[in-house]
């Protein structure tokens, strides 16, 4: 078929290729480090016991066949030394086969994570790695030309992406459409990085543009990606313009990478590097990709149906297998900052000369004076749910009671989530958890004490507990 191959996309082919390789290794990287205390035989929510409530048709996952720590670990590890391969170009040294063989590895190994991971992995970004990676294993290497057909189901990932937040924020809260909610974002997101202070403290008016070119971007520029060129390049690079902006602005995991990495396969590159010659695809491959494309059309069908309703879901999945999925961000933005403070103290019988102290966390904020640091695309999952937990205790309720107990019996796969254990000798006696309204302080307030954050008590979270 001489229409099934687009020889010009081969830059952004690569381009597109290497950077999802590292996404995946930044994933994999972060499901091997943390885990242990969260999803570990004897974490938070053990897999074992998950596994055991959910069947086989909602969860397929390789631990359906064994689970271990060790073997978690093993799969994790794994994952990320394929991924490193791939993102060094290993893909290029194997047959066509061989390569979609290989992206298929960290696409089912990550699968299989996302099944078990519960409440810490249900997050937009893993469903939207999984559909990014499936649809890669059919990107090809240099024996082919990038399929046209995978182009364009990738522009039709990243049109979800945006139109999806695009609609869910007009249709949520009315400070998007009166265009004030970012009065108010950078101040109260899950994860403030080290300019989101700055991103708060600029003038009104500013935010009031930044409100409308979101709208701009997100609602109508989507459209122009189904385009000729140049318009379509244009549109992939306004969106990722508007990503940078928002990975300046916050962590948000690899939400925005990913969004970068999937308008980067959308941009006409043959200006940079002249496209070489490439034989053409054999029969199989074109098979299968047009096996791909009605797949992915007939799955398209509900998240299609989610994008017109006025009921629409934000970041759901309608298959196990996340092939094809919604999407959706901030479509409302809180006013108020509430922070979790946990604090243990060695005292047996704790009263008010008792001395608590606090427990911090490597992202989300605690100490006023300590400044927001960068950890995007690599994901804090704890401190993530924690900020969850401050906005209803209902996101807590699973596994809250299970970091409470790990903090008083001193576990170190628990200790190693957080920055700095208050406690390096001996486990307290008592924690307790208690909200605190936190806001940025002013340009006056910073110069003067060093302070990033003002607090203020609100109530208590967890009476002081201990083990029994």
């Amino acid at each position: 078929m001489h229409w099934f191959g687009a020889p010009e996309y081969w830059l952004s082919r690569l381009v597109l290729q290497r950077g999802l390789a590292a996404l995946y290794l930044v994933a994999f990287v972060g499901a091997a480090l943390q885990f242990r205390a969260l999803i570990g035989a004897r974490g938070m929510l053990p897999v074992p016991a998950h596994l055991a409530r959910v069947p086989w048709r909602r969860a397929p996952t390789l631990f359906r066949l064994h689970y271990s720590d060790r073997f978690f670990a093993g799969c994790a590890w794994t994952g990320a030394a394929v991924a490193a391969a791939l993102l060094a170009g290993a893909d290029g040294l194997v047959p066509l086969w061989g390569a979609m063989l290989l992206w298929l590895v960290p696409w089912g190994l990550y699968l299989s994570i996302v099944n078990v991971g519960q409440t810490w992995y249900g997050f937009g970004w893993e469903s939207l790695l999984l559909e990014v990676g499936f649809l890669a294993v059919f990107l090809g290497n240099d024996e082919v030309a990038p399929p046209v057909l995978v182009l364009f189901l990738l522009r039709w990932v990243l049109f979800r992406v945006e139109f999806g937040a695009g609609l869910i924020k007009l249709r949520g809260d009315r400070c998007w459409r009166n265009l004030t909610c970012l009065y108010f974002h950078h101040e109260t997101q899950p994860m403030p990085g080290p300019l989101s202070w700055f991103f708060h403290r600029l003038p009104r008016p500013l935010h009031r543009a930044e409100a409308a070119a979101n709208h701009v971007t997100q609602l109508a520029v989507p459209f122009l990606l189904f385009t000729p060129q140049p318009v379509a390049s244009a549109a992939a690079a306004l969106m990722i313009v508007t990503q940078a902006w928002l990975i300046l602005s916050g962590n948000f995991a690899w939400l925005n990478w990913l969004t970068v990495v999937l308008a980067v396969g959308a941009l006409d590159l043959t200006a940079l590097h002249a496209p070489p010659a490439l034989p053409a695809a054999p029969l199989w491959y074109e098979a299968l990709t047009l096996g791909l494309t009605a797949l992915v059309a007939a799955l398209s069908v509900r998240p299609a149906r989610n994008l017109l309703s006025r009921r629409q879901a934000m970041n759901r999945s309608y298959d196990s297998l996340h092939l094809v999925n919604t999407y959706g961000a901030f479509g409302t933005i809180g006013r108020v900052r509430q922070e979790i403070v946990i604090e243990g103290t060695a005292d047996p019988a704790p009263g008010p000369a008792s001395q608590w102290r606090a427990y911090e966390f490597k992202g989300k904020p605690g100490d006023p004076r300590r400044p927001p640091r960068q950890f995007a695309p690599y994901h804090l999952r704890l401190d993530w749910m924690m900020w969850f937990a401050a906005l209803s205790p209902a996101y807590a309720r699973p596994w809250f009671d299970g970091l409470v107990e790990r903090l008083l019996a001193g576990d170190r796969d628990t200790l190693r989530l957080l920055r700095r254990c208050p406690f390096p000798d001996a486990p307290p006696v008592h924690v307790r958890a208690r909200v605190y309204r936190y806001r940025y302080t002013t340009w006056r307030e910073l110069r003067a004490t060093g302070a990033w954050w003002e607090r203020t008590y609100v109530r208590e979270f967890r009476a002081p507990t201990r083990l029994r």
